[in-house]
């Protein structure tokens, strides 16, 4: 037989009135749709904003462009007064700088990363980091000039010498340091964008590396693993996007600088040989060094605008391989899981 609860007791177990949620207001919708028009205007402003760029490169180079069609990237020769332009000396010298530059900072900005996220101690962690910080406010024009007037002599004695000494009877290697070691040059020119561009990869990689969940690296270390193999197996593969992510921007820096290298690469239009210590030419110190000597609507700057879209379309091609190899390594975790 059942027992009635009395009605105090029921009373006492009904769930109590839970307040529906009001109707979203007018003015909040309005807002909501204001603040998604702002957004998607400065979506489109951005995207507008590219477009105009790519077609004013376009339509300014078209001079150049049919008067030496693709034979402007392989040409080597660049003489204004015959009006006869060929971009390869820049084309080598960008690339050259910046791939050196890259393999030098990447394995330093990487030990700096690692000791401030995992070595250093407390009260050495924050000025440390700071310093580093500081210098990417640098302008590139005092590292220019530093890099002329106190480097390279030091980089001429120190560096280079001793190096042609060791490696300059090398066969095959021995032509990369050939020719006199008068301190400026393509590889002065890498080493002061390495000095450049490490600020800015060593800070991604300081922040992925630190968004690293604790409990991972705890258990690793629980498990008896040492820091290098806790980098390496925990760290690094949780954070591959961001510290990839941080040196393409290291490599868009060093592809895009211009003052630095202007003072300390040469400005030399002539690829006489592919020793390191020659002086050269890039891209953005050819434009920084020429466009105001060149007539309006002239072939010389139309040449110049040419290697300006060049320069785009290498940064375009960098940022989207590191794009596909980002794809590419995804897809293979999903496959491993």
């Amino acid at each position: 037989m059942e027992a009635t609860l009395p009605a105090s007791a029921a009373g006492q177990r009904a769930e109590p009135d839970v307040p529906q949620p009001k109707g979203t207001r007018r003015d909040d919708r309005f807002g909501d749709r204001v603040f998604a028009a702002l957004t998607t205007g400065a979506a489109l402003v951005t995207l507008g904003l590219l477009l105009g760029i790519i077609v004013s490169l376009i339509f300014g180079a078209i001079p150049s462009m049919r008067e030496f069609g693709l034979s402007f990237l392989w040409t080597a020769e660049w003489d204004p007064v015959k009006e006869r332009f060929g971009g390869l000396v820049m084309i080598y010298g960008t690339l050259v700088t910046s791939i050196i530059a890259l393999l030098i900072a990447v394995p330093v900005s990487f030990g700096i990363a690692v000791f401030l996220t995992e070595l250093s101690p407390g009260w050495l962690r924050r000025p440390l980091g700071t310093a580093i910080e500081l210098l990417a406010a640098i302008p590139s024009i005092v590292y220019g000039m530093w890099g002329l007037l106190v480097f390279a002599p030091l980089f001429s004695d120190y560096v280079q010498i001793p190096l042609q000494s060791a490696f300059g009877d090398v066969p095959g290697l021995g032509a990369l340091f050939q020719g006199p070691p008068v301190g400026i040059g393509i590889l002065c020119a890498s080493v002061i964008l390495a000095i450049m561009i490490i600020p800015f990869i060593a800070a991604v990689m300081r922040d992925v590396f630190e968004v690293t969940p604790p409990m991972l690296k705890e258990s690793a270390y629980g498990l008896g693993a040492t820091t290098w193999e806790v980098v390496w197996r925990v760290v690094l593969p949780y954070t591959k996007t961001g510290v990839i992510g941080g040196v393409m921007l290291g490599l868009g820096r060093a592809l895009g600088e211009t003052m630095a290298i202007t003072f300390v690469i040469g400005n030399v239009n002539q690829l006489n040989s592919v020793s390191l210590f020659d002086a050269a030419n890039s891209i953005t110190s050819a434009l920084a060094n020429e466009f105001s000597e060149a007539s309006p609507g002239s072939l010389h700057e139309a040449s110049l605008i040419q290697l300006g879209l060049i320069l785009f379309l290498i940064t375009f091609v960098v940022l989207a391989a590191s794009k596909v190899l980002l794809v590419r390594m995804e897809r293979a975790e999903g496959g491993r899981t």
